[in-house]
């Protein structure tokens, strides 16, 4: 049998990278981080994270993405959101109670995020950082260790965030630097405000073309929804009764009303201003 010609084989390679590389990782409960302190009042200090976002995030007209100065963070700032990082990674997760540590992994994943961009920038997406052969970005690189466990955003959203409290507005909270992405809260997410923050995310998001975008003929929603449908329930039914209720009065009634296909954009440019 001849050789496959090796411009052939590599068209084929890249075929199924681009195929598989963005596959959404399932919900897989890693029960070492059930673990809590379920009296705790330990509180975390995020008042680094604030001042950065404060700094460098640009918050965007109503139903626009918010855009973060990363060509703009000076070598302090940077070093400074390192040092955050750090004491995070030093924080015992397992001795704090339920809502500090939701939040904590909230803005763990946010600031890693950040700092991942600026460790390679200029990029053009975040998808252009590799973690490997067969990887369109950084999400399953070790970036961070809690508790002497090594981690990658791939770990915090999918095999913590997501299974153990099982609530989907956390889609709307993690930010992958990408214009497609929910917005990137301008303040830090807390034991106290991240019910509120989770919401205002939600409706932010469905309310806005890069979550929900509807006429009479087409529905077009975020890729979010198609690669998570799980988290949204088990249908587009179900979907539509999640979005409906976080969409305002006119949107709301179009999606209960709607009865064609749905279609799924998504946007990896990255979120800079």
């Amino acid at each position: 049998m001849r050789s496959i010609p090796k411009i052939l084989f590599i068209t084929i390679l890249l075929l199924i990278v681009s195929t598989n590389v963005y596959a959404a990782p399932k919900a897989e409960l890693w029960p070492r981080w059930q673990v809590n302190a379920a009296p705790s009042s330990v509180r975390v200090d995020h008042s680094a994270w604030a001042q950065f976002l404060d700094k460098y995030l640009v918050v965007g007209k109503v139903g626009s993405a918010n855009l973060v100065r990363y060509a703009e963070v000076s070598s302090a700032d940077k070093d400074s959101l390192a040092q955050y990082l750090t004491e995070l990674s030093a924080v015992p997760m397992s001795k704090l109670n339920r809502a500090e540590q939701k939040s904590t992994w909230i803005n763990l994943y946010n600031a890693l995020t950040v700092h991942t961009i600026l460790d390679h920038y200029p990029v053009k997406s975040i998808r252009d950082i590799s973690s490997g052969w067969f990887s369109g970005g950084p999400w399953d690189l070790k970036l961070v260790r809690v508790e002497e466990i090594e981690l990658s955003l791939n770990d915090i959203e999918h095999r913590i965030l997501r299974p153990i409290w099982q609530d989907n507005r956390v889609h709307y909270a993690v930010n992958c630097a990408s214009l497609g992405c929910p917005n990137l809260q301008s303040e830090p997410f807390t034991a106290e405000n991240s019910e509120r923050l989770l919401t205002e995310a939600a409706r932010d998001f469905i309310n806005s073309p890069r979550g929900v975008d509807i006429n009479d003929k087409r529905l077009l929603l975020s890729s979010i929804y198609e690669w998570f449908q799980v988290d949204f329930g088990a249908s587009e039914t179900a979907l539509l009764s999640h979005l409906e209720r976080f969409a305002a009065a006119d949107l709301a009634a179009n999606l209960k009303n709607y009865r064609g296909t749905i279609s799924y954009q998504y946007n990896w440019d990255l979120n800079k201003e």
